[in-house]
This record gives C-alpha cells, structure tokens and sequence, in this order.
C-alpha cells in the first residue's frame, strides 16, 4: 500500500517540498536538467510500466505522450485535469493536497517529453485546501529554481500555473476543460481533430489526470518494470480507489492492482452492523452497477472489472447496503446529470431531463407500468449519441440499475412506495 502517489502519507508535512525530495523528489527532473536522460527514454520507460490513465479512459500514458508533434515549432501545452466531479471520486484532491510536488514534477517531466513549455493544471472550483497547497508548492517549486526559463542553465524551459473551475461537471471532460482554461464556456468540441494535434489555444496539448502525472517520478525513479509489477497483467502498478457508502471507514486506498473486492472492501472496514451487501458500483456514477454477487467475485483491475460486467473507471468504488433503495438512488444520479448537462447535444439536454422526469413521478406514486420501458427507450436514443461522454454516463445507470433491479421499480409503480423497508 501507499507506494507511489500517497508513499509520504504518515510524513509530517508530507506536502512540503523538504519531504518531497527527502524520499527522492525531483530526482529525475533534475537528471533531466542535467542531460541525463532523453524523451524516447522516458517513454520507453512509461509504456514498459503499463500506466494507464488514471481519470477513467486508461488509455496508456507512455502511448499518449508519444502522440505529440513534439519536433515542431508551434507552442505546445500540457495540462493536468484537476476537475474531479464524478460522484464518489475524491482520491485527486487528496494527491493536491498530500504530494502537490509529484503532480508539479510529473508536470515537468511531461513537459520536457513533448517539448511543451507551458503546464496548466485546471482544479475544480470547489477545491479551496488542494488549490491553496498546490499554490504554495508552486511558489516553493519556483524559489528552488526548478521551474522557469532556462532552468538551471539546462536551455529548459517550463512554466506552471493553476486554474480554479467554476465548479461544472462536464468540464471534467478535457475539451470542455480547455475551452474554459481559454475564457470560454465550458462545452466539449467535436473530435477530431484532437487535443494532441489542435488543443488550447489551437496547439498541440496533451491532457491527463493528476494521478498520472503524480505516478510519473516514482515510474521513472524505480522502473517501468518494478511498477508494472506491483499491479497484473494490462494493469499495472497501484490505484487510488475512492470507497464510499455503506461502509464503515470511507477512504482513498493506493493498493496494488488486481487487488481482490472483498479485501478492498475490508480495508474500508467493511459493511455497517447487521447490513449485507446489495449492489457496488466499481469506478465512479458513470459505470454499470454490479450485484453484491458479481462484485465479491472480482478483482480490482481493468479486465476482472470488465469481466464482471462494469468499468474500473476513475477507481470510485460506491458501496450499497441492503437499505439502498435503487429506485432512489437512480433519481438521484439522474438529477445530477440533468443538472449538469451542458446542454449542447439535444439528446443529452432533452434526454437527462426526460430520465429524471420520468424517474421523479414514478417515486411521487404516480408511476405507469410503461414508465420502466419509457426509461429505456430514453437511454437508449441518449447513448452514443452526443459530442461528449455525459449522455452515456446519464443513461449508463439506467440500464443497468433496471436490468439488475427491475423488481423494485415495478414496486414502486404498483405500491406507489419503495419494497425496501429500513
């Protein structure tokens, strides 16, 4: 546990800079600095390590990086997505405030790779402790010399700013994120072309989540290999998981991938007295929801989760107790998207507003036994059928809280009240 990303945790001032590079921080951005090593080495490096994408795509990073024209003349960008709005996700906040360093040296790193001298690290507008820590460790980061122009005589240059959100959802999304790191109002741009081709400001950029970038300096300090094998096959190395609900100690986990449920499940001290295990969702609102039975059976990595009929996701791991009523708890996820739909693809904008709709009047006991296929049939036009990834995340739950639990919906519209008695 706690071997890449929260390794300083038990430190005291484990975000300052002095405990940063106590354990080795910036070791590799100043070997960088000084020559030492090359682009194509650093992305050997990533893809031999197996890092996947830590916001929820998993597409690798090492991969990713190579995509940069990094040999071209234009003005290239990186940016770190910050904007952790996915309900049950709370694992970046925490690498903000605990290890701010390794996102900025990540940053750099990445910076370096794909000839990009600018870094923006967007943060989501309510995250007032982790801007404030990730501020000051800048500030720390520019006293020591280690970012600016031509750092440390190496004719490297590479500046880095923090941008606080608005607080809006679909700016998780990365090019809704950089129309609103350029003024804009926060929608997603048809794709392609893409970030890496044209991206802020029209130029190259290349955007990934805070746990990527924070993994990085670990990565490269001890290995591509030694990471890979902390975690299993196409999953390597550790994961921050998120685990909320019914549990009796919710918290972040950095454990090895390919972990067990159940385990998981023990290190957040399991269910609360006298409650079972109902249902689990595994990697944030936005990914199927999976029976108490499915989800004791599988592992905590991509193909384990896929197999088990979700997606591993941004590792947001939503427990529910026998006293979850999904008819509610559906309502509730479908507020949200109506809530924070942008509003530019018609079948999102009209789509999540009809699934709340629909889903509010069956729990205000005026529910039709047609309702349940009406909810379907929404979902179903909603589904890949919009700029952004928001359409399917609203109709995602809809599918599979009906598929699994269709029983309790027919309940609700017959008795007019839920079959779940606490």
């Amino acid at each position: 546990m706690n071997e890449v990303c929260f390794k300083n945790l038990n430190k005291e001032n484990c975000w300052s800079l002095a405990v940063y590079e106590a354990s080795g921080g910036y070791k590799i951005w100043r070997k960088i600095l000084q020559g030492k090593l090359t682009p194509e080495q650093i992305i050997d490096e990533l893809k031999a390590s197996g890092l996947r994408g830590r916001g929820g795509a998993g597409f690798p990073t090492g991969l990713k990086w190579s995509f940069m024209p990094r040999k071209s003349d234009q003005q290239k960008y990186v940016v770190c997505n910050s904007d952790e709005g996915e309900p049950g996700t709370c694992k970046d906040r925490d690498i903000l405030r605990f290890n701010p360093h390794a996102v900025i040296e990540g940053m750099a790193i990445g910076g370096f790779v794909m000839n990009a001298s600018v870094g923006y690290n967007y943060i989501r507008g309510e995250f007032m402790e982790p801007f404030n820590r990730f501020e000051a460790a800048l500030k720390e980061a520019y006293s020591a010399g280690l970012l600016g122009k031509n750092i440390s005589n190496s004719n490297i240059n590479f500046d880095l700013f923090s941008h606080l959100g608005a607080g809006a959802y679909i700016c998780g999304e990365e090019t809704a994120l950089l129309e609103s790191l350029e003024g804009k109002k926060g929608q997603p741009r048809f794709k392609p072309p893409f970030p890496a081709n044209v991206g802020l400001f029209g130029q190259p950029t290349t955007i990934n989540n805070t746990e990527s970038f924070a993994s990085v300096p670990e990565i490269l300090q001890k290995g591509g290999k030694w990471f890979a094998d902390l975690g299993v096959e196409n999953s390597g190395g550790c994961k921050l998981f998120s685990v909320t609900g019914h549990i009796n100690k919710p918290a972040n986990f950095e454990v090895p991938m390919g972990l067990a449920f159940k385990d998981l499940l023990e290190m957040a001290g399991g269910l609360r007295p006298g409650r079972k295990l109902k249902a689990v969702i595994p990697g944030g609102s936005s990914t199927p929801l999976l029976t108490a039975k499915a989800a004791m059976a599988m592992n905590m990595d991509y193909d384990s989760i896929e197999a088990a009929g979700s997606m591993l996701g941004a590792g947001s791991v939503i427990i529910m107790d026998d006293s979850t009523c999904m008819v509610k708890t559906l309502t509730r996820l479908a507020h949200f998207y109506y809530d924070e739909s942008c509003g530019q693809c018609t079948p999102c904008r009209e789509g999540t507003g009809w699934l709340y709709r629909v889903l509010r009047r069956i729990m205000d006991g005026q529910g039709k036994p047609e309702d349940i296929d009406l909810l379907l049939g929404v979902q179903g036009k909603i589904m890949g059928n919009t700029i952004c990834a928001l359409g399917d995340a609203a109709a995602i739950p809809v599918e599979s809280f009906i598929r699994l639990f269709r029983k309790e919906f027919e309940y609700y519209i017959e008795h007019g009240e839920s079959m779940v008695k606490i």
